[in-house]
């Protein structure tokens, strides 16, 4: 295939990508919002069943005593099983959760092929311009709630995730979409093969406790003003104390790779430009997360921080996380090819 066929292979397996997450975002909420339900029908189901066996023994007491209560026993038992018996069979329950992976996996799949065949195309790799470095973070956001969802069966995280990967999808089409083409001669480097891979792999893995962080707080809050309604949303979800395990957890994991991005940026900054530090905008604000992230960890390891104070700070690291991103790189100008 020629570079132009590969190019167009990638924006078509982007419409697939997008179209894959968009169905998968449904059953993943379809799960949260109906799982519930199943779970107390099959608990209400469960229930009859023990009521008609208890009804049994009595019929049968009731005939070894003489008396008629047997009969009725065991007719309201056959009543009671036959009308179970319909209603599974007149309404039969979708799998929500075994749809929604299955068109995660297909969309992550598609994902992979967009980037795979945008860098054949521009025979260098697929993340030099704002376009495609969006398009690798949010791949990079599937892959760490895949992982997530797998180790720690948080599958309660993928509709938001699903969320945040289309909208993200959707800005890098519709307002930063940029045609294959060479890169500046400062990214024409093997670093960018080392440094912004992973800075893409540590901003995928902090949008994953990003949003288990807002669910945290979310909860915590309805449980402050009073409990979560049973057969709602949020009693589909973990503890909260659960959430703000697994929210420190994946910034464990990515908190490391954030500062190796900072560390291998500076050794490329130095071959690049002749300075391993110039107050560079990017750079900057790339410091500045690094330092509230680091806060919120070593908050947690030695001043005991968690909850509710551990979440919000989380919360602004987040945030600096987002800024760098977007802010800094219309809002400043500056050395890095993004800005």
């Amino acid at each position: 295939m020629s570079h132009a066929d590969l190019a167009n292979l990638s924006d078509k397996l982007m419409l697939t990508t997008v179209v894959m997450y968009i169905i998968a975002l449904v059953a993943y909420a379809a799960d949260m919002g109906f799982g519930r339900r199943r779970a107390v029908h099959a608990a209400g189901s469960a229930e009859s069943t023990s009521k008609a066996e208890a009804k049994v023994l009595v019929g049968a007491a009731g005939a070894e005593a003489g008396t008629a209560a047997a009969g009725a026993g065991s007719g309201e038992v056959a009543a009671e099983g036959g009308a179970d018996a319909g209603d599974g069979a007149e309404r039969p329950q979708v799998d929500w959760i075994k749809l929604a992976v299955l068109l995660n996996v297909l969309g992550w799949g598609a994902h992979l092929g967009v980037l795979v065949t945008r860098g054949l195309a521009a025979n260098r790799w697929p993340w030099g311009n704002m376009y495609e470095f969006l398009t690798a973070i949010a791949f990079a956001a599937v892959t760490a709630f895949m992982v997530v969802m797998f180790r720690y069966r948080a599958r309660f995280l993928g509709a938001f995730v699903m969320a945040a990967a289309v909208i993200a999808l959707g800005v890098a089409n519709i307002w930063l979409y940029d045609s294959v083409g060479p890169v500046s001669p400062a990214l024409n480097s093997y670093w960018i093969a080392i440094h912004v891979t992973a800075a893409i792999i540590a901003t995928g893995a902090f949008t994953v406790a990003g949003a288990a962080t807002v669910l945290y707080l979310v909860k915590e809050r309805a449980e402050s003003r009073g409990g979560v309604a049973a057969g709602g949303v949020l009693s589909r979800l973990p503890s909260v104390e659960s959430l703000d395990r697994l929210s420190m957890r994946v910034t464990m994991f990515a908190f490391p790779i954030w500062t190796a991005a900072i560390i291998m940026g500076a050794i490329w900054a130095d071959q690049a430009w002749g300075r391993y530090w110039g107050w560079d905008p990017k750079e900057i604000w790339s410091f500045v997360t690094w330092i509230i992230y680091a806060a919120y960890l070593h908050a947690r390891a030695t001043a005991g921080w968690k909850g509710r104070k551990a979440a919000i700070l989380s919360l602004v690291a987040f945030a600096a996380l987002l800024f760098n991103f977007f802010g800094v790189n219309y809002m400043f100008s500056g050395l890095h090819s993004y800005a």
